[in-house]
């Protein structure tokens, strides 16, 4: 593999890493907060069909992406509201939250369009385009740290920025702020919190809306930024992904970008590389494409009994009288 093709797939890597990204930061202020959160999948899939639906008929990409961000918001106020509100279980409501915008998303988007539950492709301001960093054509001759300026760092979408500066903001705000200190105590003791004054609910319901913002953001790239529309079930699993590499994780910030960046290398080394020899066996087209989620089956039976989540996470908070 020569230093080129290395560059193209850590680029890959990036790119396909940041839905991925945003969806699990998402869990993590949710999760932090004793709220589980199994819809990550369907606000995502509902974000995506939104935002690609909008910014196709407005022609406005930013229009388009808070009108995903809106509908996963929706979403989210479902879930808390089942969640926090009801008590309901939270995994359920999760599960129903994907079921529903697996259903809708197609049922709108034939009606709306009439392409077999798709948007048309987007063009133009209707879609993301990519940044170049100042001097990149320049610098880009340069040995070795040019092409990693041009081609790694310059070149991305502004919402794979936004998604790498909100790792160090959510590490921030969880770890050196008096609101994450909160959120964590939610999460752990709910009965402390509410003992000392502060609204359990509040907080629960604040940690449930970033996650909706973040899980928007994530759906809007994958229609707008990684592609240029809406297909049916596009987010493929992504959701689900974003939970395991949380567990990976164990609900750190800067441990959850290095989870996701090791699924996006994954996915990337399985879209480059079709079929690899190994041992004089041809490793087949599905296997590569399946290396997520095996590595998401192994990371969730290997890891799930060492990684601690928040103890009073999928509890309901009954306040005592």
């Amino acid at each position: 593999m020569d230093f080129l093709t290395l560059l193209q797939i850590l680029d890959s890597t990036v790119r396909l890493a940041t839905p991925l990204l945003l969806a699990c930061l998402a869990g993590l202020f949710s999760e932090r907060a004793g709220i589980f959160d199994i819809g990550l999948e369907g606000k995502m899939l509902a974000s995506a069909f939104f935002s690609a639906a909008v910014a196709y008929t407005s022609g406005s990409v930013w229009i388009g992406l808070f009108a995903g961000i809106a509908a996963s918001l929706v979403l989210s106020l479902i879930h808390g509201a089942a969640s926090i509100t009801f008590r309901g279980n939270q995994l359920i409501s999760g599960v129903a939250i994907n079921f529903l915008a697996s259903g809708l998303t197609v049922l709108i988007a034939q009606d709306w369009f009439r392409q077999g539950g798709r948007t048309p492709s987007l063009e133009g301001d209707a879609r993301f385009q990519t940044l170049d960093w100042p001097l990149a054509d320049v610098l880009g001759n340069i040995p070795v740290a040019g092409p990693v300026y041009a081609e790694l760092i310059s070149g991305h979408t502004a919402l794979v920025y936004v998604a790498l500066l909100a790792v160090p903001l959510s590490w921030w705000v969880l770890f050196r702020t008096r609101f994450g200190l909160r959120l964590r105590a939610v999460g752990e003791n709910p009965g402390a919190v509410d003992t000392a004054g502060i609204s359990v609910t509040r907080l629960r319901y604040i940690a449930v809306l970033i996650c909706g913002v973040l899980c928007g953001i994530a759906g809007a790239y994958l229609a707008t930024g990684l592609a240029a529309g809406f297909v049916k079930e596009m987010s493929a699993g992504r959701g689900f992904i974003a939970l395991a590499a949380l567990i990976f994780a164990k609900w750190r910030p800067w441990h959850a970008l290095y989870a996701c960046l090791l699924f996006g290398f994954l996915e990337a080394i399985g879209n480059r590389y079709q079929n690899i020899e190994l041992a004089g066996f041809v490793l087949p087209v599905q296997f590569m494409q399946a290396l997520p989620y095996i590595l998401t089956v192994v990371i969730l039976a290997g890891f799930v009994g060492k990684a601690i989540p928040p103890r009073a996470g999928g509890e309901p908070y009954v306040k005592e009288r």
